[in-house]
Parts: C-alpha cells; structure tokens; sequence
C-alpha cells in the first residue's frame, strides 16, 4: 500500500521527539536524515541490483536493527555509517551524525536507548520505500523538504541558512524559464547550495532534466545536499565544498566554467568576504577599473557578479537577495549602474519580510539574462510585498502568491499596484535606484481622516472610492449603501448597522456573483468528474494532475469578479495538500480500494527503568472508532444509513438532556435529600437511594424516586446507544466489504467536489463579512461629528457638576 505523506510526515516527526532535548535541531537534524537516507537506500536495493548508490555487506538499515539494545550500538552506527561513505565516495557525509557522541545521545544505557528508539521507529512496517513507484520518489524528497523546513524553524535565526524555503525556491525555478527549455544537455549550477533544495526546484522544471552543479562552504550542509539529491531519485551530480567567491571550484584553465542556468541565495551583507580574492580579480567577476568592487564588508553583489561570470552567453539565473542591493549607493551604485547598462538585469521581485530563517529582513529575487542583454530596452519589477500569509513566527508564501508572481512575470504586462516595465531612461533619471516603491505606485488602502468629515458629518468621497472592486462587481451595490450627502463630495449611509450585512449579501449584484461563481465550479467540476473516475494505478503522475487542476481552476474562475481567481486556486491547493494528493497517491498506487482500520494512539515514551508491558489495541466499539483513508466512514454513513445516524444523533440529544436534568437535580438537592449519606468514591450511589427510598416519606420520597427514574431512564438510552452503535458498525463495516468499484469512484469523486465546493462557498462568504466589517467601521469612524462631541461632553460635565454640588463640593 502506497505510503500517505501525511502519515510518513508524522513518522518523521517523532523521531525528532526521540532527539529533542539532548540537542538542537540543527544538530539532531543530521541523525533522522541519516537514517531517513539509509532506510530509504536499503528498501530501493532490495528491489532494483542496478541502484547506483551500494548498500555495503553488512550494513543495510536491517543489519542496523540487529543492534538494538546492544552496548556498542553507537560504535557500529559509525563502522557501518563509514563504510556507505567509502563504498559510494560520500566522504564526510554523515561525519555530523556521531552514534557514540555521549554529549547528544547520553551516556551508557540512555545512549543506547535513544539510538535504539530511533532505528526502531524507522523499523515501522509503514515505511517501506522497496516498492514504490517512479512518482513516488518526489514523496520521499518531500519529506526531505518537509523535515528541512522545520529543523529550520526550530534552529532558530542563526541556523537556519541551510535551508531556502520552498515556495521561494518555486518562484525562482519558474522564472528563469526552464519548463521552456528544449535543448539537451543543459547544466544548472548554484554556488551557494546548501542543502541543494533549490537545486532540486530548478530540476523539476526541466522537460528534459539537467546536471546539477553546486558549491557550498559548510561541509556539514554538503552532506545534506548530497542526501538530498538521493532522496529525490537524483543519484549523479556535482557538488563541492569550499569559499566560493575565494576559492571557486569550477573553474576551467584559470576561467570561471559556465552554466546554462544558476540558481543562488546567498548569505545576506556577507562581512569580510573578500579574502584571497584581490580586487582586480583573475576571473574577472569584477575589478577597479569598469565594473568596480563589492564593498569589503558586503559581499551581496561579489555573489551577483560571480553568478553572471558562471553563466554562459544566453545564461539565465535567480539569485536571492536584501533589498538594499537596489539602492544602496558608493561602490554598489557604481555595480548597479554597470549592470543595468550591460542589460544583465532582466527583472526583479520584491517579496514579503521575514520569509527566510537566517534573517527577518525583505528580500527580492534579481533575475538575470544574458541573452540578448545588450538589446534590453528596462526592467521588469514585481512588487509582492503584500502576498503572504503568517506561519507562526515567520510569514510564508501561499499557493496563490506563487501562481500570481508566475503567472505575472509569464505575461510580461503592467498590472496596477503590482507589475510593471520601467525603461532604461526612467531609471536613469533615478541614478539607476532600483528601489521599487519609486516605480510601482502602493494601493490606496490608507485610512485617511477627513477633518471636514469630523466636523460637519458625512462619509468622504475618497473613502467610499476605495471600495471600487467591490462596485466593480457590484455595480449598484453603491447605490444601495450610499446616497448623495448635503455637501459636495459627501455621502450619508442608508442601511442601519443591523440591516447591513443583510442588505449586502441580499443584493441581486452580490446573489448574482454567487451564482456566476457557482457556475463556474459546475463547468469545472463536469471537467474533472469524469477525468477522475478514469484514473488508474500507475497510469498518472499525481503532482501532474494537481497542477492541470489548478491551471483549470484559473481559466474557469478567470471572470470572477467578487472572488478572486487566485484566491479559489488557493482553496484548491490547500485541499490538494491536505487530502486530495494523499488520495491520489492512494489510487496511482493501490487502485480504487478502501480498507477500514482502527486508528491506535500514538505509543508514549517510557520512561526509564519502566518494564514494558503488552501492547493492548483498541477496539472499534461504534462508528467514531473506525477510518478509511480513501472514503471517510461519514461519506458511507451520509450516503446510505443516514436515518440510523439520525436515530444516534436524537438518542445522544435525549441523554445531554436528561443527564443535564438528572445534574439540576442532584445540585439543588445536595444539602438536603441528596446529600454526603447517598455518596459512595464522590459519586451517587443508585443503590443507597434505593434503600433510604423504602424508609423515606413525603416530599424527600418523592425527590428520591425522581432521582431514580431519571437514572433508569438514562440507563435506558445508553443500552439502546450501544445497540444502535453496534448495529450501525456492523452495518457500516459489511458496506464497505461489498462496495463495488464504480460505488468507490462515484463516492469518492463527490468527497472531493463537495469539499472543494465548500470551500468555495466559505470564500464568498468571507468576501460579505469582509465588507461588512470595512463598512462597519467606515460608518462608525463618522458616526458623531466633533461638535456632537463636545455637547455630549459638556451635557456630562453638567450633570457631574449637579452631583459634586449635591455632595457639598464648589468648585
């Protein structure tokens, strides 16, 4: 069965709980890659002889599970480790993981118990990688980037620069236009590679593939790239470690070897950088006379020249830099403006602040092209400092953000507030400040108080304006809202605050851009109904089919006014993420088949010194207990016992009730007739009152057999919860057995329309909240002009007076 990323992801994880604590993340980082790369090696050796990395004799991830428990586990951790590296020429790739490093793992038994708790948890029957399909490769890189992204998150700002984040290392693999790249043989280089994820970005979007080529100056984090490029299926490449601005290793007879393609994020305001390097460089990536010299104590442009010296006539690359590259002045404005004369800059994109972990400050991607530089007529600029969504403590590109970037830089053409083509002559007259904020105009979104406004009342013309998408879409929606004020250039509300969602989301504009959305889904879902009860095992690439669907869902919502098309491809992609590509992979790899199991909690850490006991599994007692990965029990239980569930739902209802009762009860009597006598461990005991019930007389007799009728009755609703539940699980249970193929497709492809369509549903409904809310606090920053204000004031200070007086106090 297909390995879900959801499940291998949390695998992972606990073998980060496994380490945390003895160290930090930067460092326990290398042990579960370690074990990830051989278990992974080992599962894919036992299946394909022609592997190009070799599993040493001996070795294996099973000859590793033969140690646990063993006094010299982390000792023959090592041996073994070492032999992978001499058997494939991985010099010092897991030289960080040390098996016998007391001061991490712990001394003697902790030791042993820590490394042995590790393997074992890579042991799980649910990691088997031996035979997984060619599509589910990408699987095992996703991990990869998954388990980078947060030791990164966890190492904190100064150790987290070996690692770019993805949806940054997608927008950058996009726009150097290697999905259009038809020649073979092409070459990507990085060099400043880290852990080679951007590497990796670039080579997901060659057609024809390409040879990777990188340089980086940890030799900790070279062994992380050289896992990763194996981990992702990638087994021949190049990388090497070293200075790359002092001591470049590709280098060709005393010449720089150029690339096709380069692909950097460097270390930000490098300090000192310049070192055996001289200022009239032999490579000629910069000098005295025609270019100039990166300042000493900054090296961002040292790594941009080098960049363009390593790519070839028509090279093109993307390199990661701070914002003040555009308009820093001195030596850099002199580089600045030798680039911008040479052509070399073809675009640029500013992203959001504090997107990257070694650093909290705003950063663009410089996009460089050779080929035809010496014709190139401005600069494209993208401005995407607003596209962001917060994660955690840093900010993340969304789904949307990225499509939007590419999809803007694709089409080459001026969007307002966003995107725009500034011409050489333009930036001349800026002395070649490439500063963003000087060519794309902000959108007017600035809360601007309008003292008339205070003063005489009304709601300013400027303010209404900045609705104009809404009245856009909703052409006389304005109307509805606003009408002409007493003075020009002032308009009055008309709704009540209470009547003003109402009158929104009744309007026919905004109910007819409900419908026109809807409709849209229904073409798209006549699309993909049919394309996904198609599917097959083995017959699609589910990254693929994401994709198309997303390309899909921006041409059929390509109209919509009211919701943006980007943000209903983010509610798609979102979806994809978190269940739809798990499902898919499921299909590609096991067919339309669906197999019930109870979840088991997550085992705990005992604690040391403890026996260990039998595990004991728990039991499906009712429907709740019960899942399917595929199709969820509620989609069974919806499409076909839907009366019993509503007979459950009715029965609980009737037990809160009669419990909550049953509590009232106890409460108001528990000084008198129900009181400490009838307690047996805290609790009522039924049989006590039973007993004072045959002795008790009047109004406490009576209380007493109230007592004991609601019991009965509860006692009554529980047996037939337990019946009912057991009937339904039973019932449930021999559906799925019998569920026919074709029963399959057609519930599941509901599951995931439905889903999708909710969602939508929810964006349009935050699109009326949204503007309700604007609205709201549009009307209530007008609501009382100043001179209200001081009336109400002074009529307040009057009565405060008249009290004061009555209490003896002048004033």
């Amino acid at each position: 069965m297909a390995i879900k990323k959801s499940e291998l992801y949390s695998t992972l994880w606990r073998s980060c709980d496994e380490l945390r604590g003895g160290m930090d993340a930067s460092q326990y980082k290398n042990y579960v890659l370690t074990l990830l790369f051989v278990k992974y090696v080992s599962d894919k050796a036992k299946y394909n002889v022609e592997s190009l990395i070799e599993v040493p004799e001996g070795c294996s991830f099973d000859d590793m599970v033969k140690l646990k428990g063993k006094t010299n586990i982390g000792e023959q951790m090592n041996i073994k480790l070492a032999a992978w590296e001499e058997a494939n020429d991985l010099d010092g790739m897991f030289k960080e993981a040390d098996f016998s490093d007391e001061s991490k793992l712990g001394k003697g038994k902790d030791l042993v118990q820590t490394v042995s708790n590790l393997i074992g948890i890579f042991q799980s029957s649910g990691l088997n990688f031996g035979k997984n399909q060619a599509s589910d490769d990408d699987l095992m890189g996703d991990a990869y980037e998954y388990l980078m992204k947060h030791f990164a998150t966890e190492s904190g700002k100064s150790k987290g620069q070996f690692y770019t984040p993805a949806e940054v290392s997608r927008v950058m693999a996009k726009v150097i236009g290697l999905n259009r790249e038809t020649r073979p043989n092409v070459s990507i280089y990085d060099p400043t590679c880290g852990s080679a994820s951007l590497l990796l970005r670039a080579l997901s979007e060659a057609p024809n593939g390409a040879a990777l080529y990188g340089q980086e100056y940890d030799i900790t984090t070279v062994g992380l790239a050289k896992m990763n490029m194996i981990l992702h299926g990638y087994e021949t490449y190049d990388i090497r470690s070293g200075d790359t601005l002092n001591n470049p290793q590709f280098v060709k007879d005393d010449n720089l070897t150029t690339f096709s393609y380069a692909v950097a994020n460097p270390p930000f305001s490098q300090k000192s950088w310049l070192k055996s390097a001289k200022t009239n460089d032999k490579y000629e990536r910069w000098n005295e006379h025609t270019i100039g010299v990166p300042p000493e104590k900054n090296g961002d442009y040292g790594f941009m020249l080098h960049i363009i010296r390593s790519l070839k006539d028509k090279g093109k690359g993307a390199c990661i830099l701070p914002h003040g590259v555009l308009f820093r002045g001195n030596a850099e404005a002199d580089i600045r403006k030798y680039l911008i004369k040479r052509g070399y800059i073809k675009g640029i994109i500013g992203l959001p602040s504090n997107l990257f972990y070694g650093t909290g400050i705003p950063a663009c991607i410089i996009i460089i092209d050779k080929e035809e530089a010496a014709s190139r007529k401005g600069i494209f600029m993208i401005d995407a400092k607003n596209g962001f969504i917060k994660d955690g403590n840093k900010n993340r590109l969304r789904e949307q953000d990225i499509r939007r970037i590419v999809d803007t830089w694709d089409a080459f053409e001026d969007v307002l507030h966003y995107a725009r083509f500034v011409k050489n002559e333009e930036i001349k007259k800026n002395e070649y400040n490439l500063n963003l904020p000087r060519y794309i105009d902000a959108e007017d979104d600035e809360v601007i108080h309008n003292i008339e406004a205070h003063l005489k009342g009304g709601i300013p013309e400027h303010d209404v304006e900045q609705f104009y998408r809404y009245w856009e879409a909703c052409p006389s929606l304005q109307q509805v809202l606003f009408k002409k004020g007493n003075r020009k250039g002032f308009f009055q509300f008309i709704p009540d605050k209470q009547n003003l969602k109402e009158t929104i989301s009744n309007h026919p504009d905004f109910e007819n851009q409900h419908r026109e959305l809807f409709q849209s889904y229904a073409e798209w879902s006549q699309i993909w109904s049919p394309q996904f009860e198609e599917l097959r095992p083995n017959s699609f690439n589910p990254k693929q089919m994401i994709e198309n669907m997303g390309d899909s869902v921006l041409e059929k919502f390509a109209n919509s006014k009211l919701v943006d098309k980007y943000d209903v491809y983010d509610q798609l992609m979102n979806y994809c993420a978190e269940t739809l590509q798990d499902d898919l992979y499921l299909i590609e790899s096991d067919g339309w088949k669906v197999q019930t199991y109870v979840p088991q909690p997550t085992e705990k850490k005992k604690k040391e010194g403890t026996e260990e006991k039998p595990k004991k599994e728990k039991e499906a007692k009712t429907i709740k207990d019960i899942a399917c990965d595929l199709l969820p029990v509620d989609c069974i239980v919806d499409k076909y016992f839907s009366t019993e569930k509503e007979k459950i739902d009715f029965l609980e209802e009737k037990l809160l009730a009669t419990e909550t009762n049953l509590n009232e009860l106890v409460e108001e009597y528990s000084d008198s007739y129900l009181d400490a006598n009838n307690y047996v461990d805290n609790k009522l005991n039924k049989g006590n009152i039973q007993k004072r019930l045959k002795v008790a007389e009047g109004e406490e007799a009576k209380i007493l057999q109230e007592y004991i009728n609601r019991s009965n009755i509860i006692a009554g609703y529980k047996k037939q919860l337990k019946d009912d539940n057991s009937d339904l699980l039973e019932q449930v249970l021999q559906k799925y057995t019998f569920l026919s193929e074709e029963e399959i497709k057609k519930l599941v492809t509901n599951k995931w329309l439905v889903a999708f369509g909710n969602r939508l549903a929810s964006e349009i409904q935050q699109v009326s909240q949204s503007l309700n809310s604007q609205l709201q606090s549009l009307e209530k920053r007008y609501e009382q002009t100043l001179p209200e204000i001081n009336k109400e004031v002074e009529s307040l200070e009057a009565k405060v007076m008249k009290h004061l007086e009555k209490m003896g106090f002048q004033l």
